[in-house]
């Protein structure tokens, strides 16, 4: 393969996973009708619309919907890692820690709780959520620190624990995770554009699942600290009710390889995807994939 047609490939694999690209791709608006993966939103239905989330590309993913709409975005909030340069007319872009929750994201945080919990009937609000989410958007239940919630965090990890055991805690430790910010939202019309950082796109794990039903409880949380020996602090049911959003996977590693695969054929390539769902440490899988391309070729 030429360095010519393997950056052509490599471009093809980063424009299909763009936060810009990925959301005017999903989000369509004609004649005054709101198309997104499949569903119609009819704009005279709603009065405002309004944008929140966070996430290290949250700033590009929330200023293409101002691209969208324009002057018809009235007002929003979204955490961002510090350093973000994005600004936005209408649009607050609040910089808070990463990948170490802080004080700044707790207070960020409690301003997206705030307008979701003001939205109405007849508004449209717009949740940006990609990787870096989780610790960008923290917001403790009542009677925890955010210390504290970090501190279990660590433990778990320390113990070896799995990113849904680890998440299964957190949610309910949180008040805007496991589908609280949905819950707060309602009875406002929630879409949730998705940049997916996580194998398998589960759109409860990526950022903790702000907008998403979560299936698990107050009893499983306590499962795994027990499992674990962490002592357990104050936990909160996650909502099982007015949890209504349409989550979008906007981006993810399955539509980078997708895209790639694509730009090769058109190059004349025989093309073979080994595997969009592989986790491991980055130098084993190398070989791994080097073994099978020789092997190929044999």
């Amino acid at each position: 393969m030429s360095q010519k047609h393997a950056l052509q490939i490599f471009r093809a694999s980063l424009k299909a996973a763009d936060p810009t690209e990925a959301v005017l791709h999903h989000v369509k608006l004609t004649g005054g009708v709101l198309r997104v993966a499949g569903r119609r939103y009819r704009m005279t239905d709603y009065d405002r619309i309004r944008v929140i989330g966070s996430g290290k590309a949250s700033a590009r993913m929330a200023l293409a919907l101002e691209r969208l709409f324009g002057s018809r975005i009235q007002g929003g909030w979204v955490n961002v890692p510090d350093n973000t340069t994005a600004r936005s007319r209408r649009i607050t872009f609040h910089q808070s820690g990463h990948p170490v929750p802080d004080e700044r994201g707790v207070e960020g945080a409690r301003r997206i709780a705030e307008i979701a919990r003001e939205s109405g009937p007849r508004d449209l609000v717009f949740a940006v959520i990609s990787g870096g989410a989780s610790a960008l958007m923290p917001l403790p239940v009542d009677g925890v620190t955010l210390e504290k919630k970090k501190e279990v965090t660590r433990s778990l990890l320390a113990c070896g624990a799995t990113i849904h055991e680890i998440n299964t805690v957190r949610k309910h430790l949180s008040a805007i995770k496991g589908g609280h910010l949905a819950a707060l939202a309602h009875p406002a019309t929630l879409i949730s554009l998705i940049l997916s950082d996580v194998i398998g796109d589960d759109v409860s794990v990526i950022g903790s699942g702000p907008t998403v039903l979560d299936s698990t409880t107050i009893a499983d949380a306590k499962a795994v600290l027990n499992r674990f020996g962490i002592p357990e602090p104050p936990l909160t049911e996650t909502p099982k009710k007015n949890v209504a959003a349409q989550n979008v996977i906007i981006g993810s590693n399955r539509q980078s390889i997708d895209a790639a695969a694509k730009k090769a054929r058109e190059l004349g390539y025989k093309v073979m995807v080994l595997s969009t769902t592989i986790d491991g440490e980055t130098r084993e899988i190398a070989r791994m994939h080097a073994a099978i391309a020789r092997e190929s070729l044999a």
